[in-house]
């Protein structure tokens, strides 16, 4: 949902499909990239594929990325190039938000609760 404030109302937009998934934050994303340079170019297709997608429910998602599997807690954890890096996002649907919880190896991953972080 979208809201915008003018002359001391607001007005409130439902989601439609116009609106593309904002990626919160796109620096974490390029900062993973260069401290780890073999998977910028996955992390950057991962990106560019996502600002552009809409989804509104876990089969919109899977239809772009296969792999993505749900954790709960509204998050979402996608396998980064060939499952050697992991990216955890809680996705908002309605606002079209994904924020990124977590970007680490497959070793790093397994040592965290994704349902929570």
């Amino acid at each position: 949902m979208i809201f915008y404030k003018t002359q001391n109302q607001f007005y409130l937009y439902a989601c439609e499909s116009k609106y593309k998934m904002r990626v919160i934050a796109h620096r974490t994303i390029n900062e993973y990239g260069q401290r780890h340079a073999n998977s910028k170019t996955a992390l950057d297709s991962w990106y560019k594929t996502t600002k552009v997608a809409v989804w509104k429910d876990y089969q919109d998602i899977k239809a772009t990325f296969n792999s993505v599997d749900y954790v709960g807690n509204q998050r979402y954890v996608f396998n980064i190039k060939g499952n050697d890096y992991r990216l955890v996002g809680k996705i908002l649907f309605a606002q079209q938000i994904i924020y990124i919880r977590f970007i680490g190896t497959h070793g790093e991953y397994n040592k965290i609760d994704c349902s929570t972080i």
